[in-house]
């Protein structure tokens, strides 16, 4: 009887260990505050007649070595993941951001002021656009981003968007 009380015990503190959230790597920390969460924002330039929204949904991916964002601008329409990640070589955190529309970016980010930087170098999007700069802050229970994008060597606005939190089971749907 004590050696099945003590297997029962054993498996229920290995499946609660199991269960539980991996620790962040230390240098992705500071986006803790956005992670598990799923955010919705409206883009500056929707209108009642032509609405602009984004979905996305933060997560611990990789056994905590990175973050895995997943959004989708109108409930589909167009959409892509990221991962976000620690890079030693280049001691920074990068990302790697895959689209429906076929085209992928790569990201460096710094971290100033609690905001969050990045530039990203385009790959494969047609009309010019090579980079894309950002600048994203939480504050006061929102997310805001706002970014600047390089097309044919000029920098133009690009888009803002200013998240809440929603129901975390509120679907992305990027598939």
């Amino acid at each position: 009887m004590r050696v099945w009380l003590c297997c029962l015990i054993w498996l229920g503190w290995v499946s609660l260990s199991a269960a539980a959230e991996p620790v962040l790597d230390e240098h992705l920390r500071p986006f803790a505050p956005l992670v598990g969460k799923t955010w919705r924002g409206e883009f500056k330039n929707s209108t009642p007649d032509k609405p602009l929204f984004d979905t996305m949904r933060w997560e611990v991916a990789l056994k905590g070595k990175a973050i895995r964002t997943r959004h989708a601008v109108n409930d589909g329409i167009y959409g892509g993941e990221t991962l976000i990640l620690w890079d030693p070589a280049k001691k920074q955190i990068v990302s790697y951001y895959f689209t429906t529309a076929g085209f992928r970016t790569e990201a460096a980010f710094e971290i100033k002021d609690g905001k969050f930087h990045s530039t990203e170098v385009v790959h494969g999007l047609p009309g010019g656009v090579t980079e894309v700069s950002a600048v994203s802050e939480l504050k006061d229970g929102q997310f805001h981003v706002k970014s600047r994008r390089k097309v044919n060597d000029m920098w133009v606005d690009g888009h803002e968007v200013t998240y809440r939190e929603v129901a975390g089971d509120t679907p992305i749907p990027v598939d």
